[in-house]
């Protein structure tokens, strides 16, 4: 069927769009793109507002969030999405926007005595972004303090009288000399500058005016008020991540040899140091990986998220130690899943979210005698479409009320709020209004044998009501890592076809192949010493378990993932070529051997992948790439990527091409994003993504076949529908 897209109703929804500056979310939001008659369009998945972070006040009654708006192609400069800083009540209500518009809002705490927002921005008259606060009882934001390296994460001290913030350390003289002159060479992971920790004092946001330091000028706000440069406190290696004590004479600092992608991978460990001199009072040795970590209430504890040990390839225990340093014990040693998130409710309880399977749960441990249980459990197999999978968990001052970002098979995230002797989330937001309208295709967890017996289990997502009958083409959705897992939320996005596909006729599936994550770290570490074997071979037997069943027609079958997705991608339409008739490869690795000598994860790469040097094991490494196999490939296949991607090398992507290319046996194109990293962030570059990628599977899997679909595509066009 072709459809030519309304060109003038969708750039006057677009601009709609960007001159409204809604009060309230849902209430006032910009009216959704044109509907699609097939379903869910590609330009309503553009406009898509999700929360990013939730932070709730001193007294439980008001979260503030961060919401990411989109910018609209061929309307808005291009450029990422816009973060804007909204606020909700607690108990429900219409949600305001403090800080709405063209704006990257980051960090968005509020103060300890719940009077203000703080938050990280680069606004009017800033070079690099600055620390500003915004009342909570309403007003304009005002600059608290700027930094002529710019502020990173920041955090306020408990009585509200410091801040800690992260920055690099201030370039040479030299070197910033030696570069204007032209010599402006790059030394390859040597030319970094290490993250320091800095503190400064916080003049009362109340008037007089606060102070603002630029690094180079101490410029008082007010006649009789001193400024005070930052210090960076003296710490070896470089800090990614920090908390302060509940005291404030301490700080729990996340350390790294180099700010490097592998360090912060892999060797990040936890420092207690003292907050006037940098001195390290205590070292928390954790085993492996770190996520989160919070320091209990009383400050006698540490509680963090860790790997398991070193060869563990995701960060998901629960662990505590003493703020004295000393053993770590695992509070949950039973835990079928991994902890993401953690918040302590009181000094022996800890509050937690874990993911188990496809979904997640809200719980809570006894730090001294392990009891726990669990309060709420979304997105698992059985649950409604609207029960949310939650992430960033924030607490009150007593631990009895709750905030979330949820998400779930009929929205991405919103805020959510749940208070002690609830049974569920309340959702608090409603940032995408139209959503209500659409048409969705039913979403099922579906669980499946491997063929050694293994069980595994994924979130199928049918085709629309009407749009199929019989078995219909099926697009096979890959995640990354793998150390990652689908959940039984929303899943559709710029590369991921979701309900786009399943309102053109599609099933679309998304499995969880053995070394997932959401299983535990047996599960977690099957894949390891064995790139594209038994984890991709998971793959294929999904689609015969679809094709079994009916759902799937085994001659319309797609795949499309990205970076170690991609990797599947490409394996899957090489390897397994006879089974794939449409791939769609995203970053992905093409080559064993060289990807192991051009990523900027080399160490994650051996200590959790493929447990061995890439040195030791060339033919093996060799028979495990696609480009091993690209001879005997019949599957067309699109091949997408970034030109600055430094996880997965673009010539991973050059490789397969210019073989299939070179072979002549299938079609293939490669289509190079400029500027664009390990995944697309401009709005254009997402939109262009996910034009290619349907009109690709549409005419392979639905249409004519035969040579490719027209490469020139134009904003307002939609060619091959």
């Amino acid at each position: 069927m072709n459809r030519a897209l309304a060109v003038p109703s969708f750039l006057a929804f677009l601009r709609a769009s960007v001159v409204s500056a809604p009060v309230a979310v849902g209430a006032s939001a910009a009216p959704p793109p044109p509907a699609a008659d097939d379903g869910m369009s590609l330009e309503q998945v553009a406009s898509l507002r999700t929360v990013q972070s939730v932070d709730l006040s001193p007294d439980g009654s008001l979260v503030a969030y961060t919401l990411s708006v989109p910018r609209i192609p061929g309307v808005d400069e291009d450029g990422a999405a816009w973060s804007e800083l909204h606020v909700v009540p607690f108990a429900g209500g219409p949600s305001r926007a403090y800080v709405p518009g063209p704006m990257n809002v980051a960090d968005a705490r509020f103060t300890p005595d719940g009077r203000w927002i703080t938050y990280s921005a680069r606004r009017s008259g800033d070079e690099e972004p600055a620390l500003w606060a915004i009342p909570v009882a309403g007003g304009e934001s005002r600059r608290v303090l700027a930094f002529a390296a710019g502020i990173g994460s920041h955090r306020l001290s408990p009585d509200g009288r410091r801040v800690a913030f992260l920055a690099a350390e201030p370039e040479r003289d030299a070197r910033r000399d030696a570069r204007k002159e032209g010599f402006d060479a790059i030394v390859f992971e040597e030319d970094w500058r290490r993250r320091r920790i800095w503190i400064a004092p916080l003049p009362s946001l109340d008037p007089p005016p606060p102070v603002a330091w630029d690094g180079e000028t101490k410029d008082a706000a007010q006649e009789g008020v001193k400024a005070e440069e930052p210090r960076a406190l003296e710490v070896e290696g470089s800090v990614a991540d920090f908390r302060w004590s509940p005291d404030g004479e301490r700080l729990v600092l996340a350390i790294t040899p180099r700010p490097l992608a592998d360090d912060d991978l892999m060797l990040r460990r936890l420092r207690i140091v003292d907050a006037a001199s940098g001195a390290v009072l205590a070292r928390i040795e954790n085993p492996g990986k770190l996520g989160g970590f919070e320091m209990s209430p009383d400050g006698r504890l540490v509680a963090l998220v860790s790997a398991a040990d070193f060869h563990d390839p995701s960060e998901g225990r629960l662990l505590v130690a003493p703020a004295t340093g000393g053993e770590l014990r695992d509070l949950l040693p039973d835990l079928l899943g991994h902890v993401r998130a953690l918040a302590w409710q009181d000094a022996r309880t800890v509050m937690f979210l874990a993911d188990i399977g496809t979904g997640t749960i809200f719980g809570e441990v006894d730090v001294l005698t392990g009891e726990h249980k669990t309060h709420f459990s979304g997105g698992t197999a059985g649950d409604p479409p609207d029960s949310p999978v939650l992430a960033g968990l924030a607490l009150s001052t007593a631990g009895h009320r709750a905030a979330f970002a949820g998400s779930s098979a009929r929205h991405p995230a919103e805020v959510f709020a749940m208070a002690h002797g609830d049974r569920a989330p309340r959702r608090l937001t409603d940032g995408n209004p139209w959503l209500a309208a659409v048409a969705f295709g039913r979403q099922e967890v579906i669980r499946h044998p491997a063929r050694d017996g293994l069980e595994l289990e994924g979130i199928l997502i049918h085709p629309r009501a009407g749009t199929a009958s019989g078995p219909a083409p099926l697009i096979l959705v890959v995640h990354g890592g793998p150390e990652s897992n689908m959940q039984n939320d929303w899943l559709t996005g710029y590369s991921r076809p979701g309900q786009v596909a399943a309102g053109r006729g599609y099933a679309v599936f998304h499995p969880n192949y053995r070394g997932s994550t959401g299983r535990g770290v047996a599960f977690a570490k099957l894949s390891q010493g064995d790139p594209a074997g038994k984890e991709f071979d998971d793959l294929i037997d999904a689609v015969d378990h679809l094709v079994a069943t009916g759902i799937a027609d085994p001659d319309r079958v797609g795949v499309t993932g990205g970076s170690y997705g991609g990797y599947a991608t490409a394996w899957l339409s090489t390897f397994y070529s006879e089974r794939i008739a449409a791939g769609v490869m995203a970053v992905g690795i093409s080559n064993e051997l060289s990807k192991a000598f051009t990523t900027d994860i080399p160490l994650e790469d051996r200590a959790v992948h493929t447990l061995f040097d890439p040195g030791t094991k060339w033919q093996f490494n060799l028979e495990r790439s696609p480009v091993y196999h690209a001879e005997k490939c019949r599957t067309p296949l699109l091949i997408l990527g970034g030109t600055d991607d430094t996880r997965v090398n673009p010539e991973q992507s050059m490789q397969l091409y210019r073989a299939l290319a070179m072979f002549g046996n299938v079609p293939v194109r490669y289509v190079q994003y400029p500027g664009e990293g390990h995944g697309n962030r401009r709005a254009t570059s997402r939109y262009d993504y996910s034009r290619r990628m349907m009109l690709w599977f549409d005419h392979y899997l639905r249409g004519p076949g035969g040579d490719p679909p027209a490469w020139d595509l134009r904003l307002g066009e939609e060619p091959g529908r």
